[in-house]
């Protein structure tokens, strides 16, 4: 059929309705407000479709009642009105309407026109989805997977997610994947996962599209295969996912199953860091620190690494510890260093809790003080890093903060050689000949106690 014949025949439909409309006949109101609604076969024009579906409205078609609910829902031919939406959407659904069901459920959802209340939102999702509403079910799922209105019931969740996801639902095909990706109420399966993301991913969603490309890099649910990983990602990244284009900065910055492309990677994780995207932003500032991919910038370096660090990145407010003290591309301050330091080091980090021991101990920042020292020292050894290890043995065996005492010292510089320290491997030779047989053989049973202690662990 050429484009000419069908468009003769729209204006002869626009012609017939309107003629009919003009009669007073709802059904013909209702047909003409939705031409003029999407613009088939006549101009698009919000203002008179709102006219013509409001006769059919007050004439109590209830698919004219619930577009008119839709239409002062989004101001949309008319000032926007929540009281007005929902007194639509509400006369729609009492008629049955499945369409307006959903939406009322939306409505008590989002709290909008009416108190919020996940109970009577889950009530009409459920009429909704008895009709065969996919949105529907798919939102009642959610409910189910998130105890929304009622107890969480993963079961129910999956059983919604798939009738909904069956139907060509697109958002219930990525949560269906994602239970199965989880084990959430279903046998964990990532074969069952992709399959579901797929069909998603072909429908556009970014998200979906995402999760394929990780399947394809991982090997999870399908043999190992980077260059369709790095399809699959470029379209979500193409399309803004953070997260994809985050990942796509990481394969082309270590050449991972793609040709090794720095300035391609700076330019996938300033997209992602401009989202948001804490580990892009940690990233980026490595890259301008060291001038890859980039022009080495250590003001921009700063800028993102604080923005990461602000975000809680432990490794970026490590490294701002790092600048500060050593005054890289800005003055020295110590008392910076210690904030960033100490923050990170809270969080776990095993590099600044033993440079905030170095701090303490020098009384750098701070007030010297060889008790938090040594306690940060700990810390930082316990996780193994062996510079804190070789410095807890310092601590001991000048009696800086504990009492002094060979064997301890002894322990932790020998953990400290066998992390690869070359100074504490020195250290420790020299040591043992300064101690009694007995001495050295505790401290080396210590010392092997911990080992198997951690490695246990």
């Amino acid at each position: 059929m050429s484009n000419r014949q069908t468009s003769t025949e729209n204006y002869q439909s626009y012609i017939w309705f309107r003629t009919a409309a003009e009669q007073g006949n709802a059904y013909a109101q209702f047909n003409l407000g939705l031409m003029y609604k999407k613009g088939d076969g006549i101009p698009r024009d919000d203002e008179r479709a709102f006219v013509w579906l409001r006769l059919a409205a007050l004439q109590g078609i209830a698919f004219a009642q619930n577009h008119l609910g839709a239409m002062y829902f989004t101001g949309r031919g008319v000032a926007q009105s929540d009281k007005e939406a929902l007194f639509w959407f509400r006369r729609s659904a009492a008629q049955g309407d499945a369409s307006a069901q959903q939406n009322m459920g939306q409505m008590y959802k989002k709290g909008r026109g009416v108190p919020q209340s996940d109970v009577m939102a889950l009530a009409w999702f459920c009429r909704a989805s008895e009709q065969g509403v996919a949105g529907a079910q798919a939102l009642l799922g959610e409910a189910y997977a998130q105890g929304l209105g009622t107890k969480k019931n993963p079961a129910l969740a999956v059983a919604w997610f798939r009738k909904a996801a069956l139907q060509g639902d697109a958002g219930a095909q990525l949560k269906l994947g994602l239970v199965y990706q989880k084990g959430q109420g279903v046998l964990q399966s990532d074969e069952q996962a992709l399959s579901w993301f797929r069909q998603a991913a072909a429908q556009g969603v970014a998200v979906a599209q995402r999760q394929v490309g990780i399947a394809y890099a991982e090997g999870r649910g399908v043999t190992a295969d980077q260059l369709r990983a790095y399809a699959w990602l470029s379209r979500a990244a193409e399309q803004g996912d953070a997260d994809a284009q985050f990942n796509l900065g990481v394969m082309l910055a270590r050449g991972q199953g793609v040709a090794k492309d720095e300035e391609k990677a700076f330019a996938w994780y300033c997209r992602a860091a401009m989202q948001g995207h804490m580990l892009a932003q940690y990233n980026l500032g490595g890259m301008y620190a060291g001038g890859r991919g980039v022009a080495r910038d250590l003001a921009q370096a700063l800028l993102w690494y604080r923005r990461a660090a602000e975000q809680g990145a432990p490794n970026a407010q490590f490294n701002l510890g790092v600048i500060y003290a050593n005054g890289h591309g800005v003055e020295r301050d110590a008392e910076r260093a210690v904030h960033w330091y100490r923050t990170a080091a809270e969080q776990g980090d095993a590099s600044a809790q033993n440079n905030l021991g170095v701090m303490y101990a020098n009384g750098q920042g701070v007030s010297q003080d060889d008790v938090l020292a040594v306690l940060w020292y700990r810390r930082s050894a316990e996780q193994g890093h062996a510079l804190a290890q070789y410095n807890l043995g310092g601590m001991y065996n000048s009696g800086r903060g504990v009492p002094k005492d060979a064997v301890c010292s002894y322990m932790w510089i020998a953990l400290a050689a066998e992390a690869g320290d070359e100074t504490a491997a020195s250290n420790k030779t020299a040591m043992a000949g300064k101690m009694t047989p007995d001495e050295l053989l505790t401290a080396q049973d210590m010392t092997r106690h911990w080992r198997q202690l951690h490695r246990a662990g």
